[in-house]
């Protein structure tokens, strides 16, 4: 690749960035409007973005503290972990 292209590449990057990345951006872009278009808006005043759809986003996780999931039961709490660690597992 000469350095032409390779500036060419760069510069296209800059107008339309391709990647996973992006492509969770543009799932979360679908997403959030078809959340919008059936949210409650009396028990969800605030529309949803798109940043909400993405569940690995250090946005989506802001606020939200994870709550331990804790039975009595020594023994269902082991199959709990063992289903949620490995859920093909019969």
């Amino acid at each position: 690749m000469s350095a032409a292209e390779f500036n060419e590449w760069m510069a296209f990057y800059r107008l339309e960035p391709w990647g996973s990345h992006y492509d969770d951006l543009r799932a979360g872009a679908v997403a959030s409007m078809i959340g919008n278009v059936h949210r409650d808006r009396q028990k969800h005043a605030q529309p949803f973005g798109d940043l909400d759809f993405i569940p690995w986003n250090e946005h989506s996780r802001a606020g939200r503290a994870a709550e331990p999931v804790l039975l009595e039961d020594a023994d269902a709490q082991s199959d709990l972990i063992a289903r949620v660690m490995f859920p093909t597992r019969t």
